[in-house]
């Protein structure tokens, strides 16, 4: 009998122990655990994926060893190393997977194929050319066409993949023609994406940031209307402002420095460019050539492209709506029933839309549109359309694997802690008025090594606040500080080779990926760098945004004046040798 009481007693401990080691395993940060136990090392995945992009020109190779170095970390445990590399090769399949099945970015690859499709039917049907050839008509020169190139990207305003995968396709034949470079074109797109996007107050990013906001304000005690915090950080965005003026001001000026002007000198030779175009570009140009003897008309562009924007837009207000009122927040569900369609109401629901299903529903109502118009106008069967609509689907499968990639590449950096040691490196003791510009740096640093602006601004803002309230409690300060985090984290996704914005830029204007990264990231760290000596850093001192950005945008002008040269003058054969 005492030994069966033994017995149980001993089971009881024993379950008692595995209880409270699961209870304290389930809250144990394994990202802070894996940041002090490697270290320095953390850095490693998102080096070598950066570096070997750059060296070996090849992203997908880039990215699975940089998976594979940081699954590798993970799974050592000894001396092993045969076993823990198999171990790391099966956790990337794993994370691949993982990646995959994760129903938003399923989402966003099933839009991006969809959109792909749609963009290639309009090609066939001669849509795509008679856009290009209306728009060259009224952009007779390559001043012109950069113009109404950065227009339809604010245009696009309220989705950063949309953005980058609709202006694309549509002003690539009017910038060849015009002898722009396919790397100028793949910035623009870029720099009037994420920046755009994360300034709307209609857009796919408004939900989190609000969100963020609200949540780190609350942590700190103060009760705010988030959504004005948000309005009074757009005057001190200056990296999306700035770049958004950047690409007008070099425009105008025709000006250009770094590898950019390189590659625009070689654009305006009388050697073609279509050697430089990358087997990764999404749709080669002559994949857009319509198909013979059909009459061209605008009109097979705008119906398509026009319902694609109208139904996002609807299927975001319908997504937000459709999670409101099954929601719990009596509050939104009021405003929802007496007034649906009101200012208050279309932001709250954009704030709640998933914007991949809204983006996916909306590519799949605008490639039924576009058949019924191939069908309808004689131009295709519906078997033929299909099969267009396929086609265009196979040039963006390589921009997929590339996303997935990243997801994984992306995961192992979390679950390896590289952001949070990072913050640990760079934050210590410094003078108060220093501290916005160093919540840039290191919003920039952080998203830039991580590919995802999102995840920077969710790691970023519940420490940035709380910081800059201990620091200065008044409410501008904190403001300037809250807008450091959100210019940062889009500052380093704009630069970063393993962002799927910059990857989405490059794919849509059909440029090699790694040229675009190369010739964009001169011209961002420009500006970066007079966001923070003449934004944040008077800014941090308390000079209001109206004395700040107007100076700002004067030291972007000075700037191009002095480190351009112009482009569209005659070229010069041993610079375009040099370019080459």
């Amino acid at each position: 009998m005492n030994r069966k009481k033994i017995r149980i007693t001993l089971m009881a401990i024993m379950v008692l122990l595995l209880s409270t080691s699961l209870t304290f395993a389930e809250g144990v940060d394994i990202a802070q655990v894996n940041s002090e136990k490697f270290g320095i090392f953390t850095l490693i995945p998102p080096l070598v994926a950066i570096v070997l992009a750059f060296i070996t020109k090849n992203v997908v190779v880039s990215l699975f060893i940089g998976i594979l170095s940081g699954s590798f970390l993970i799974n050592f445990s000894g001396i092993n190393v045969l076993g823990t590399l198999v171990e790391a090769f099966l956790d990337l399949v794993n994370r691949a997977l993982v990646s995959l099945s994760d129903p938003w970015n399923a989402g966003i690859i099933l839009q991006v194929l969809a959109i792909g499709g749609v963009i290639n039917l309009v090609a066939k049907m001669g849509g795509a050319k008679a856009v290009a050839e209306a728009l060259a008509k009224r952009a007779k020169t390559a001043r012109g066409t950069q113009l109404i190139t950065w227009l339809l990207g604010l245009l696009v305003f309220f989705d950063d993949y949309a953005n980058s995968l609709i202006v694309g396709p549509i002003m690539r034949p009017v910038s060849d023609k015009m002898q722009i470079s396919r790397e100028r074109l793949a910035f623009i797109i870029d720099a009037t994406a994420a920046p755009i996007a994360g300034l709307a107050i209609i857009s796919t990013w408004i939900g989190l940031e609000v969100g963020l906001i609200n949540d780190a304000f609350t942590g700190i005690g103060i009760e705010a209307d988030a959504f004005g915090i948000f309005l009074n950080t757009i005057p001190y965005r200056f990296y999306n402002i700035l770049i958004l003026a950047f690409i007008v001001i070099t425009a105008l000026l025709m000006k250009d420095f770094g590898p950019m002007r390189k590659a625009e000198l070689q654009a305006r030779s009388n050697k073609s460019q279509k050697h430089k175009l990358s087997k990764e570009s999404s749709l080669s140009q002559d994949d857009l050539e319509p198909k013979e003897g059909i009459k061209l008309s605008i009109w097979n562009a705008i119906i398509p492209i026009g319902t694609l924007i109208v139904a996002a837009l609807i299927s975001f207000y319908y997504s937000g709506y459709s999670s409101i009122m099954g929601g719990e927040d009596t509050t939104l569900i009021q405003l929802f029933n007496t007034a649906p369609y009101s200012f208050e109401a279309i932001k709250e629901a954009f704030s709640a839309s998933d914007a991949s299903i809204a983006l996916f529903q909306s590519a799949i109502f605008a490639s039924i549109v576009a058949i019924a118009m191939a069908v309808g106008k004689k131009i295709f069967t519906v078997s033929e359309a299909v099969e267009v609509w396929i086609d265009g689907m196979k040039g963006l499968i390589i921009t997929g694997v590339i996303l997935i990639l990243a997801w994984s590449l992306s995961s192992v950096i979390k679950e390896l802690g590289t952001a949070k040691y990072i913050i640990k490196l760079l934050s210590g003791s410094l003078p108060y008025y220093l501290l916005p510009s160093l919540i840039f740096i290191l919003g920039a640093i952080i998203s830039f090594s991580t590919g995802t602006a999102y995840g920077t601004m969710g790691i970023l803002m519940p420490l940035a606040v709380p910081l800059a309230h201990s620091i200065n409690p008044e409410m501008s300060f904190i403001i300037v500080s809250t807008s450091a985090v959100l210019t940062g984290a889009i500052f380093g996704d704009h630069c970063s080779p393993i962002s799927d914005t910059t990857i989405l830029s490059s794919m849509g204007a059909g440029c090699n990926h790694i040229d675009h990264v190369k010739t964009q990231m001169p011209y961002a760290l420009f500006v970066a760098v007079i966001t923070v000596v003449f934004g944040y850093i008077p800014a941090g001192f308390g000079l209001p945004a109206y004395i700040v950005l107007p100076i700002s945008l004067v030291a972007i002008f000075l700037g191009v004046q002095i480190l351009g040269k112009r482009v569209d003058i005659e070229v010069d054969e041993n610079e375009v040798e040099v370019a080459q």
